[in-house]
């Protein structure tokens, strides 16, 4: 699928199974910043929208005013962090290599790559818009 040239009708059918898509305050921002610290693929940045990918994962970046006429603007807050209680686990990501990137593209290290008794060596870095990205590689 070309992310790049495909119509919103279009991407929109392809859709299945389970889907992200975070509503944040500047599309261009987040998604330069997705692509700086976690190496992800950005397709179809406009201030409004942008398509994501992680491996073969695929989600959706909105900006505010693309709600204007949805109900779920009302539950948006204003001042920050709004994605609290939200973790965005990126299990194919050096936690050590990503913090390092997130420390210079505006992120907040809110626990450095730790190793945990479940598995795996992970960081909790905050983006601007108070969602929480978790790389994560196995010990």
């Amino acid at each position: 699928m070309d992310y790049e040239t495909i119509s919103a009708e279009a991407f929109g059918a392809s859709l299945r199974g389970i889907g992200v898509n975070l509503i944040v305050r500047d599309v261009p921002a987040q998604a330069r910043m997705l692509q700086t610290v976690f190496e992800m693929q950005a397709f179809r940045i406009s201030a409004d929208f942008a398509i994501l990918r992680y491996g073969r994962d695929v989600f959706q970046l909105h900006a505010d005013g693309t709600y204007h006429v949805n109900p779920y603007q009302a539950f948006l807050p204003e001042n920050p962090p709004r994605g609290a209680g939200l973790e965005l686990r990126l299990y194919d990501t050096d936690p050590d290599a990503a913090t390092t990137r997130a420390q210079d593209a505006g992120m907040h290290v809110l626990q450095p790559p730790t190793n945990k008794p479940h598995g795996l060596r992970e960081a909790y870095l905050i983006c601007p818009d108070g969602y929480a990205w978790v790389p994560s590689r196995p010990l």
